[in-house]
């Protein structure tokens, strides 16, 4: 026990701690383009393989309280995934081929299969994470997964956006809610005020997107309603304005939607994660600037593509790090002590796991 007044090392120390990303672009630069050469020569199959390399990487050089966590998946593991689920896809297809009465049945499968698969591959990505050497674990089952990923869904896209919110919760709270770390339990409950106050700047710029849209096309109405009645009732002369403000529109369209959804993502991490507690008292949080992390996503994107791709690994560990270090966990309490408990309570939970459970697809 820590008497009062006692000293305390610093990286034991209660109070709030943030998350530190390490990891440096030229390091990772020779993980990345070995695993491009090899998924690339052996036609995709190594990316299983390039997937564990990667996720170690990033993984290794997240870091709290001077201690990194780990990733302890197999390649095989993954592939083996991999492959049940395309050999279940081409057997239905075939069967679907064969008798034309079972044409729908590869839909219908794949969307029964969907949430027992976003379940698995939670608890997959789970059990093979660990930080102090106890492994996480995840406790959701598929029907939690149908209504935060399936039934969510659905309802935000035939709402036109309205209830994506209301989805973002579900997920959440099935993510959050579900995880476990040495026998103890996360809690996710985000207000949906704080998530609809997030949703309301998107909302508008994709507003705004789109009247950007019907003006361009409203300028070139006269223009446009020709060649929808009569393809060569205008010269190429004439089309070239048309093509142009048409592109101009699908410019618009992607930017504006991108911007919206980058501006959600950021608030909806920082309004979840500071919603988020272990073991009842320890809080996390998130502190994501909105116009920062758009920044850095889009000029990474941009960046990327100038280079063919060979920038890739400078942006990856670039938005690593500007995540993970606006990221923090307000402890509670000795922190040694809880890590003391946990340590002696939780190093067997999740460490076993059937190496054929390899169903990992980023969920």
């Amino acid at each position: 026990m820590t008497l009062a007044g006692s000293p305390q090392p610093a990286a034991e120390a209660g109070g709030f701690h943030r998350i530190a990303f390490t990891g440096k672009a030229s390091e990772y630069f020779g993980i990345w383009i070995v695993n491009v050469l090899l998924t690339i020569v052996t036609l995709g199959i190594y990316s299983a393989w390039a997937k564990v390399r990667r996720n170690r990487y990033f993984y290794g050089n997240t870091v709290l309280l001077g201690r990194a966590f780990e990733y302890h998946a197999k390649g095989s593991q993954i592939l083996i995934g991999r492959l049940i689920v395309l050999g279940a896809f081409v057997v239905l297809n075939v069967m679907a081929a064969l008798v034309p009465l079972l044409v729908l049945l590869p839909t219908l499968v794949v969307v029964a299969a969907l949430p027992w698969l976003v379940a698995r591959g939670l608890r997959f990505s789970a059990r093979v994470t660990s930080y102090r050497n106890v492994r996480f674990d995840f406790v959701g089952g598929a029907g939690g997964a149908f209504k935060a990923f399936i039934l969510g869904g659905v309802l935000a896209v035939l709402t036109l956006g309205i209830l994506t919110p209301l989805a973002s919760r579900w997920v959440a709270r099935y993510i959050g809610s579900n995880l476990r770390y040495g026998g103890k339990a996360f809690d996710t409950a985000p207000g949906l005020g704080a998530l609809y106050k997030s949703w309301l700047l998107s909302f508008l710029i994709a507003i705004v997107g789109i009247a950007v849209i019907a003006l361009i096309v409203f300028m070139n109405l006269s223009l446009i309603l020709p060649m929808i009645e009569t393809p060569d009732a205008l010269t190429l002369e004439e089309q070239i304005p048309v093509i142009a403000s048409l592109v101009l529109a699908y410019i618009v369209l992607f930017a504006s939607f991108g911007i919206a959804g980058l501006f959600y993502r950021a608030g909806v991490r920082n309004v979840v994660w500071s919603a988020t507690a272990f073991d009842g008292r320890h809080r996390l949080s998130s502190s994501l600037s909105r116009m920062g992390y758009t920044w850095i996503v889009i000029s990474n994107v941009v960046v990327t593509l100038i280079t063919f791709g060979l920038m890739r690994p400078w942006a990856a560990v670039r938005l690593a790090r500007y995540t993970w270090e606006r990221t923090g966990i307000t402890f509670t309490g000795d922190v040694g002590e809880l890590f003391s408990t946990v340590e002696a309570q939780g190093s067997a939970v999740g460490a076993e796991f059937m190496d054929f459970e390899g169903f990992d697809f980023g969920f």
